[in-house]
């Protein structure tokens, strides 16, 4: 388990109500982390475009959050590419829900 940075923590806050956030916190950190291919050595610093893109597709829905994970899991460079962050590495850090 990956726990979540605080930037990543904010953007939860600003996107689903509170009733969900421990579901969706829970969700990232347990499936959407260093088990993840290729970030295996990853800190939730790294994790953040990852997991800032599942938060933008999810567009505040537990399902369709949950839809991005199992992408991230999949192949995450599809994630980025649906969020728009794969062209740009810095995209994620300008992204605001």
């Amino acid at each position: 388990m990956l726990p979540l940075s605080e930037e990543t923590a904010k953007k939860i806050a600003a996107l689903f109500p509170e009733s969900l956030r421990d579901e969706v916190r829970q969700l990232l950190e347990i499936e959407c982390g260093d088990n993840i291919p290729f970030c295996e050595n990853a800190d939730e610093f790294s994790m953040e475009r990852i997991r800032f893109a599942a938060l933008k597709v999810s567009e505040g829905r537990l399902e369709k959050l949950l839809e991005a994970v199992i992408l991230a899991q999949t192949d995450w460079r599809d994630l980025l590419v649906s969020a728009d962050f794969a062209e740009d590495v810095n995209a994620h850090r300008r992204w605001q829900p």
